[in-house]
């Protein structure tokens, strides 16, 4: 795999912290929005799901997912976003904050039936770690989503933080390799709101 095709392609960008990371998240908590609504309607979030979002962030699409009755369990290895996503939940909403990493998800085998990952892949220290992490927590027929922004080969700076159409097709190559099946590459929206949708079954 090429630098140029890695889908964490910014795995040494460093963490948020202190004023800075609670300024970032509460802009994400405007900019996730629309990313949370498309991996409600990808997964078909219900009452019977315990959906695990990995890299919440300040928690919106957590929030959104237990909205529909779901069992949501939000992870993120920054603890300023963990304050913001508890200072943002009205109780007594059914979500745990806790923190983590993609590669060391503090839950028990099998005990998922959603993991999304929105906008946050291309931060992952590990992605092989990352998915057959996924893979232990969901279920049989568990569903896997990752969602990331499109951005031009040639893109630099905050502008490249994202995929470009080799780094989703490597990252579903790496969800098959994982060992996952069904999965599909879809692109959304236009513009500024483009993004890629890598989605996948857990057998």
């Amino acid at each position: 795999m090429t630098a140029t095709a890695a889908p964490n392609h910014h795995a040494d960008y460093p963490g948020f912290a202190g004023v800075t990371g609670l300024l970032v998240g509460l802009l994400l908590l405007l900019m996730g929005r629309a990313n949370a609504r498309l991996a409600l309607s990808a997964t078909s979030v219900s009452d019977t799901d315990h959906v695990v979002d990995i890299g919440c962030g300040p928690g919106g699409a957590a929030r959104a997912a237990a909205s529909r009755g779901a069992r949501v369990t939000g992870v993120d290895p920054a603890n300023v976003m963990l304050r913001v996503a508890r200072a943002f939940t009205r109780k007594p909403a059914r979500i745990t904050w806790t923190e983590g990493s993609a590669e060391t998800l503090p839950l028990p085998d099998r005990s998922a039936t959603v993991v999304w990952s929105l906008a946050t892949v291309h931060h992952w220290k590990d992605v092989d770690k990352g998915l057959a992490e996924a893979r232990r927590i969901l279920a049989p027929a568990g569903r896997l989503l990752a969602i990331e922004r499109q951005v031009r080969p040639d893109a630099t700076g905050l502008a490249s933080h994202g995929w470009t159409e080799q780094q989703a097709e490597t990252f579903a190559a790496l969800c098959r390799t994982a060992g996952f099946d069904n999965v599909r590459v879809g692109k959304y929206g236009t513009g500024r709101r483009a993004v890629w949708m890598v989605s996948g079954i857990r057998p």
